[in-house]
């Protein structure tokens, strides 16, 4: 396996294989003066070695220990990606190359050449761009077909998979802000909700739903749980429990399967509803209302020209226009009844000249509007924080917006990716850094229910959250945060301080690295939900030829802690798209044949035992 990259996801993705899988990386990463360096993480690419040196020491202990012999991680330093460099590396022989640079166009270019120098190549590469990447893999697996005209047309499905980790992100990063919002993995068109549950006080267990998927640090005694600090001896998540271990914790969380319905085809940017602006919104309530009045009293001098003269109505009605608008004839030898209306109407003409200038200027302070950013309301409450419009910023406020929940946004940069999301939206937007004094506040922080941080800068989500939880304590947080010593040290704290309000932290590339590595083994991984510090995968798999499912009942291809079948494919289209029918109540005695495909809902390690990649050491057979 071949890993290029110049960010965090290139290090999470090579452990990923290299840990998880036992695959021998070769990780490509520019050299030390062309690294670059993000802002606010100082030492970031000059600690690559380290981190990639510690996790060849864990795999050289974990073999002392008696597990799986883990193959090496070689590192290569570059200073771009070309095809030499590729050659070099070991292309023309590798099973597959994941492109995972922040830049799209290296990507591409690199892609390019990887499918020319191999065309059975499995290609995953990251892309931000939805459009381009849906044109790029019909390029790359036309190109491999037209290479290598005899491969296997199910090979070529898989040959060549973009992703974005921004995407990846998204949607566990806004059902983290949202309270009674199901944990969601959507992947073309398939929608998997997954339901976090707190302890009930009584002890009894919580409806499993459609099933189990785990059982959760929080506790009757500790609702706020013991998020990812299993390794400090609490007590961690326990990830695709048995009807034992589910019975024997009444006490604890739970995440289960609720319901699994088909979400269609998302809604394009055009479709939010807030790009167009409704007529109302041009003029005020006090100028509708003018502008009504004299409507009112054109009509009561039409009707009364009409009653006296017994002219017809539309000629009442052009001379009565005609006298507003001081452009009629004097009624000078008409009778007393026409030439007081006509008065009257000049009255009213009169009156109708300020109220057309000031339907103008209204108008027109509404379209200069229209394209600025809408500062947050005075009244607003119950409404999610997002700070930073990067990347995945922009991925979340979309999906947020989907489901109709209020946005304030703060971000420092006027020129940032999403603030034309939120222009178009009319998203209301506070511009300034959210460290200084009245950013915070001027987001209406103090009534807002959930705050998600989302910047680049570990220190920035956390001064924010700190800030946000002296003004209002109870406020539920999700912070961003790369490293998983200093989540868990953040996260100890805010719980010591803030022990009633909810406090999660989530890693954009922790989320991303099992779907791109999961792509990287071939298989078709429909995504991923994040429990506590934990990530738990959702697959399709063939049952032909794998001695884990084939010719076994549901139950006994069950494996407790790590993998479970939720759901049994009935029809011929590809999985996750509209036209695979999937059966999700499935009986323990039904027996999967060979030419069955499944869901699966695994963690990391158990997937790649699973599909044989990662042997693990004999164990007990698990109940029936």
């Amino acid at each position: 396996m071949i890993v290029s990259g110049d960010d965090v996801l290139a290090h999470r993705l090579a452990g990923e294989l290299h840990e998880v899988y036992g695959e021998r990386v070769t990780l490509l990463v520019p050299a030390p003066g062309d690294a670059p360096q993000p802002v606010g993480r100082p030492g970031r690419a000059s600690s690559l070695f380290g981190r990639v040196t510690a996790a060849v020491t864990r795999g050289t202990a974990g073999e002392q220990r008696g597990a799986p012999a883990a193959r090496s991680v070689r590192v290569v330093e570059t200073a771009e990606v070309d095809e030499t460099v590729l050659v070099d590396a070991g292309v023309e022989q590798a099973a597959a190359l994941a492109l995972v640079h922040d830049d799209d166009e290296t990507n591409i270019r690199a892609a390019l050449a990887a499918r020319r120098l191999n065309p059975r190549l499995r290609l995953v590469i990251r892309l931000y761009n939805r459009r381009l990447g849906q044109h790029l893999e019909t390029l790359l697996d036309q190109a491999a077909a037209v290479a290598e005209p005899c491969l296997d047309p199910k090979l070529l499905d898989a040959s060549t998979t973009v992703l974005s980790d921004a995407d990846t992100a998204a949607p566990a990063l806004a059902a983290t802000a949202v309270a009674g919002t199901s944990k969601v993995v959507q992947a073309g068109g398939l929608l998997l909700h997954a339901v976090e549950r707190a302890p009930s006080a009584g002890g009894e267990t919580a409806d499993p739903g459609l099933c189990t998927l785990a059982l959760l640090s929080a506790t009757t005694n500790d609702p706020a749980g013991c998020e990812g600090s299993e390794r400090s001896g609490d007590q961690g998540p326990l990830l695709l429990p048995d009807s034992r271990a589910v019975a024997a914790a009444p006490g604890r969380g739970t995440v289960a399967l609720e319901a699994i319905t088909y979400a269609g085809p998302t809604l394009s940017s055009n479709r939010f509803g807030a790009s167009a602006l409704p007529v109302a919104s041009l003029f005020s309530r006090r100028l509708r209302w003018s502008l009504a009045g004299v409507v009112a009293a054109v009509g009561a001098i039409t009707l009364a020209s009409w009653l006296t003269t017994g002219d017809h109505p539309l000629h009442a009605a052009y001379l009565t226009l005609l006298d507003i608008f001081a452009i009629g004839d004097p009624a000078v030898e008409e009778p007393t009844s026409r030439q007081v209306l006509q008065i009257l109407a000049g009255f009213v003409g009169l009156l109708l000249l300020p109220v057309l200038v000031a339907a103008l200027l209204e108008g027109l302070g509404t379209f200069r509007t229209a394209t600025s950013l809408r500062r947050p309301p005075r009244g607003l409450s119950g409404h999610v924080v997002l700070l930073g419009l990067g990347k995945v910023g922009t991925r979340v406020l979309a999906r947020l917006r989907r489901l109709n929940i209020p946005v304030v946004c703060v971000e420092s940069d006027p020129e940032a990716r999403g603030i034309a999301l939120a222009r178009r939206l009319r998203v209301p937007t506070v511009i300034g850094d959210v460290t200084e004094e009245g950013v915070l506040e001027a987001a209406r922080v103090h009534r807002a229910h959930a705050l998600l941080a989302l910047t680049s800068v570990d220190i920035t989500n956390l001064e924010a959250a700190l800030s946000a939880r002296s003004v209002k304590p109870d406020l539920r947080v999700a912070l961003r945060l790369y490293d998983d010593d200093f989540a868990t040290a953040v996260y100890r704290t805010l719980r010591a301080a803030h022990p009633d309000a909810l406090t999660r932290s989530r890693s954009v590339s922790h989320l991303a690295a099992p779907a791109f590595a999961g792509a990287m083994m071939g298989r078709q991984i429909l995504g991923a939900i994040p429990v506590e510090r934990r990530v738990l995968l959702f697959a399709a798999v063939e049952v032909a030829g794998n001695p884990h499912l084939e010719d076994r009942t549901v139950a006994q291809a069950f494996h407790p802690g790590a993998w479970r079948v939720i759901a049994l494919a009935t029809g011929s289209a590809p999985l996750g798209r509209p036209g695979a029918g999937l059966v999700w109540r499935l009986e323990p005695d039904r027996v999967l044949a060979a030419g069955d495909r499944v869901v699966l809902a695994a963690t990391r390690r158990g997937l790649a035992e699973l599909l044989g990649r990662h042997p693990r050491r004999p164990s007990p057979e698990p109940p029936v």
